[in-house]
């Protein structure tokens, strides 16, 4: 199973990477990985597993147990945005003690997730900027100027 894995660096920087593996597979939110066991450029990493979702982009919430789908009573936070849809266009307003029910994953890592976030606990002997340089570049800009008629 290619698992989406966002690894999000002690300088700010995230990045991007897509493995075959199976490693994470049992694994819970909140475990430690070791970086070299799903990527060998990574060796001497470790990660912490701070969140999940799946192929339709529902997250997976730590106080869920298992890996099945259920729907829970969710106030603001991880899995329920600022304002639901439909409401005033005020930015910035939340509705006093609004709590709505969600579908949500939990906690344990299955086949059906396709993205994991990961967070970095212990850095490796190379930086994570030489281990994926292609995301390291700056955003070119386009350098031809438009044509006027």
């Amino acid at each position: 199973m290619a698992f989406k894995i966002n690894i999000s660096g002690k300088d700010g920087k995230t990045y991007y990477l897509e493995v075959e593996t199976e490693y994470f597979v049992d694994k819970s939110l909140g475990e430690k990985a070791e970086g070299k066991e799903f990527y060998p450029a990574l060796e001497g990493y470790e990660f912490k597993i701070t969140g999940a979702s799946d192929k339709a982009g529902l997250p997976a919430l730590e106080e869920v147990e298992g890996i099945a789908l259920k729907r829970v009573l969710l106030g603001y936070g991880k899995g329920m945005h600022m304002r639901p849809k439909g409401l005033s266009k005020k930015p910035n307003k939340k509705p006093a003690g609004l709590r709505l029910r969600k579908t949500i994953r939990g906690k344990t890592i299955s086949l059906a997730i396709s993205q994991i976030n990961l967070s970095v606990l212990k850095e490796g002997k190379t930086k994570l900027a030489e281990v994926f340089p292609e995301q390291n570049k700056k955003k070119e800009e386009k350098a031809e100027p438009a044509a006027t008629a």
